[in-house]
Formats: C-alpha cells, structure tokens, sequence
C-alpha cells in the first residue's frame, strides 16, 4: 500500500468551507498534503466521503491546473497500484480520477498496463450498492478507455482489444445501470481516431462474432449474461455509428471514422443473436 492512503480521517468541515469559497486553495496550505488528503478519500467506503464534495474539489482542481503536472503524475501512479487493492470501490474509483489525468494529457505507460490488466479481470460489476454507493466498474473503466484511446500515445487498437475482452469476460452479472451505452461511446471515440484503417475498425469485432456464432446450448432458456452484455452494447454502438459521438464535452459530434463499414459488420454479428421467437 502507498504511503498516500495512510493518514487521518478526512476533515469534512474543512472540505465544505474549500467548496463554497469556490474550490480556493487556503492560504498557506500544503497542496501536495490536501491532494493525498483527496486521495484517500476517494477510496472510502462511505460513499458520502468517497463521492462527495472531495471528488468534486479534486475534479476541479485538476481541472482548473490547481494540482499541477508533477502531482498528478504521482496521483496517477496512487491510483494505477489501485487496480490491484483488495476493496473494491478502490479499484473502482481509481479509474474515474485516472480519467481527470489523462484528459488533461498526462499519460504513463504504466498506467495503461495496469488499467489494461484490471479492466476486463475485474469480476465485481456491480453498478449500485445500498451500503458502498456507486461503484460501477464498467462504466468507469469505460470512461477511462475511452479517454486513453484518445490520447496520442495510445494505440486505438489496443482499446477496441480491450473493449472486446471486457465484453467477453464471463459474468452472472446483467449491466442495468446504463454500463452498456458507457462502453459504447467509449469504443465509439477510439474508432474516431484517424490513423485507423477500416480493417481495424471491425477487427476487433472478429472475438464477439465467434462467441455469438456458438449460440445457446440446447436447452438453456436465456442468452448468458456476457452475451446480453455485449448485444447490447452494440447496438448502442451501431446508433452512435449512425449519430456520431463527442469526443470532447463541448466538442462537435462525430461519426467513427468508418461508420458505414462498422454498421455493415455490427449488423452481421448482431444478426447472429437476433431471436425471432
């Protein structure tokens, strides 16, 4: 464990007073002592602490440049070890603060090999839970994919790889918590990168379309969870396809690069699972 997550409780007063006086860094304050201060907080399993006002000041902060690149470099590495952590809204937590990372343009190869490890390995896909709050695996691993497979450094193949594993990992778990539309556009911002060739943009497909060309064994009633997963997705894949995908907040909408060949090959793979009665 990282020295950052050990230290004291977080002090909530001093938080909500950093909150109303517009995100302002107290005077004479340590910064790096409140960003590990932040840190921890974002693994707590309280869900008020945890997805409180902490996540928001630490979203704005590094929005707003506040914790500077060198902090966040060692932020980013803080939450990368996460991935690896034995509570779960640790590890799922760390991707959301990895996404505030990278979107500023920072990227550590280390990072991606530890979100590349854990992402289609986690098994607990959980979206809600009444006592830990939100956790959401999917959808916050696929916000991060989709911010990685946009960055320079990245190598959008990988990304759509990833989806791919992820899709295919086996779960008992049905994504109800709109983790299917959030894996979709992420997938849908990598296939906007340019340097993709339309080969690639429906190769990564090629995993999926096996899996659903084994169809149901006989006699079982209902599609395996991973199998409705991943449908579903696609489809929500094939309309973004058609309708385009921001890949920045305030960005114009775009279509994935090859969307008329990505429709064709959605739509045959699809077709494979597609029940009639």
């Amino acid at each position: 464990m990282t020295k950052i997550d050990k230290g004291p409780p977080l002090d909530a007063a001093y938080w909500h007073t950093v909150h109303a006086n517009d995100y302002a860094v107290p005077h004479d304050a340590d910064l790096s002592t409140l960003t590990d201060e932040l840190a921890r907080a974002l693994k707590d399993p309280d869900p008020e602490v945890r997805d409180g006002i902490p996540y928001v000041v630490l979203r704005t902060w590094i929005e707003r440049d506040v914790i500077g690149r060198e902090l966040r470099a060692g932020l980013g590495t803080v939450m990368a070890d996460r991935f690896t952590d034995h509570e779960i809204q640790a590890r799922t937590f760390a991707p959301l603060v990895l996404d505030m990372i990278v979107g500023r343009g920072d990227f550590d190869p280390g990072w991606l090999a530890a979100f590349r490890r854990w992402y289609p390995a986690e098994a607990d896909l959980r979206g809600y839970d009444p006592e830990l709050g939100w956790l959401h695996a999917v959808a916050h691993g696929a916000d991060l994919l989709g911010t990685f497979a946009l960055h320079p450094a990245v190598d959008p193949t990988t990304m759509l790889a990833l989806a791919s594993d992820r899709l295919l990992a086996p779960t008992d778990q049905i994504y109800a918590q709109q983790e299917d539309d959030r894996l979709a556009q992420a997938i849908a911002r990598a296939l906007t990168r340019p340097e993709l060739s339309e080969a690639e943009s429906v190769e990564w497909l090629a995993p999926i379309e096996a899996d659903f060309a084994v169809g149901r064994p006989p006699g079982v009633p209902t599609t395996a969870a991973h199998t409705s997963n991943a449908m579903r997705t696609l489809r929500m894949l094939y309309l973004l396809a058609d309708v385009g995908v921001r890949t920045r907040p305030s960005g114009p909408v775009v279509r994935p690069l090859h969307a008329d060949a990505l429709q064709q090959r959605l739509a045959r793979v699809l077709a494979l699972v597609f029940q009639s009665h």
